[in-house]
C-alpha cells in the first residue's frame, strides 16, 4: 500500500490532487480542518477511481494537533509510512497591508508557513528512514512576483518557496525530492470572489486554469519519472 497525504483536501485544487494520486495507485490521506462533508465528497470521489482513502482531520496550523493526529497513525501503520506529502491548505484574507488586521497576517502565515513545517517536519524522518519521499508545496504567483492586496498570502506563500529550495538540499541524498508548484488564477472556490472576466484579460491563454491541470503537474512530480527534478519552483499560470 502506498499512502499520500494532500493537506486541504476537501475542495478545489486540493480535491483534485487527491484524485490524481488516487488515480496512480495510491490510498489517499485527504486532511482537512472544518468541512467533513466536503471532505467526505473528496473519499467518494477517491473511491469511485477504484481506490481508497480515509479522513484526517487537524488543522496544520496547530503543532499539537499535527503530532498527535500523525502520530496516531503511525502508530496504527507499522511498517509502513506516507511517502508522498502534498502541501496544499492555505487561506486567503485580502487587503492592502495599511488596513489589514493583525489577525489576518497571522492566520494565513500560520496556515500556510506553519503549516507547511509542522506537516512536513512530522513526516520527513520517514521518508528519509526509507530512502524515498516526495514533498509537493503548492504555493502562488503571488510569492514569486507579489499581488497587491496580498501581502499576507505573498509573505506565506514566498517563504514556503524559499524552504522549498533549502529543504531540497538538506534531503536530496536520501532519494526525498521538495518541489513547489506555482498555479495563478485558478477557477477553484478559493477564487469565485475574484473578477474572472477581467482578470482573464491579463492572461496571455485568455482564461483561468482548472484545477485538473494543476493536479497533472503535482501527480508527475509525485512520480519516479520526475526522480531527478527537486529544489523547483513551476509555474501553471497560462503564460502570466
Amino acid at each position: 500500500m502506498k499512502y499520500a497525504l494532500v493537506t486541504g483536501g476537501s475542495r478545489g485544487i486540493g480535491r483534485a490532487i487527491c484524485c490524481k494520486l488516487s488515480s496512480m495507485g495510491y490510498y489517499i490521506l485527504i486532511n482537512y480542518q472544518s468541512n467533513e462533508n466536503e471532505a467526505m465528497a473528496t473519499l467518494e470521489k477517491v473511491r469511485q477511481l477504484g481506490s481508497d482513502g480515509e479522513l484526517l482531520k487537524f488543522n496544520v496550523a496547530d503543532s499539537a494537533e499535527v503530532k498527535q493526529v500523525l502520530d496516531q497513525w503511525n502508530a496504527g501503520h507499522s511498517g509502513e509510512y506516507i511517502e508522498v506529502l502534498v502541501n496544499n491548505a492555505g487561506i486567503r484574507k485580502d487587503n492592502l497591508m495599511i488596513w489589514m488586521p493583525e489577525g489576518d497576517w497571522h492566520n494565513v502565515v500560520n496556515t500556510g508557513l506553519d503549516g507547511f513545517f509542522f506537516v512536513t517536519q512530522s513526516l520527513l524522518k520517514n521518508m528519509l528512514i526509507r530512502k524515498y519521499g516526495r514533498i509537493i508545496n503548492i504555493v502562488s504567483l503571488s510569492g514569486i512576483k507579489g499581488m497587491p492586496g496580498q501581502v499576507n498570502y505573498s509573505a506565506a506563500k514566498g517563504g514556503i518557496i524559499a524552504a522549498t529550495k533549502a529543504l531540497s538540499q538538506e534531503v536530496a541524498r536520501k532519494n526525498v525530492t521538495v518541489n513547489a508548484v506555482a498555479p495563478g488564477f485558478i477557477s477553484t472556490d478559493m477564487t469565485h470572489d475574484l473578477n474572472e472576466s477581467e482578470l482573464k484579460k491579463v492572461v496571455p491563454m485568455g482564461r483561468f486554469g482548472k484545477a485538473e491541470e494543476v493536479a497533472d503537474l503535482v501527480g508527475f512530480l509525485a512520480s519516479e519519472q520526475a526522480a531527478y527534478i527537486t529544489g523547483e519552483v513551476i509555474s501553471i499560470n497560462g503564460g502570466l
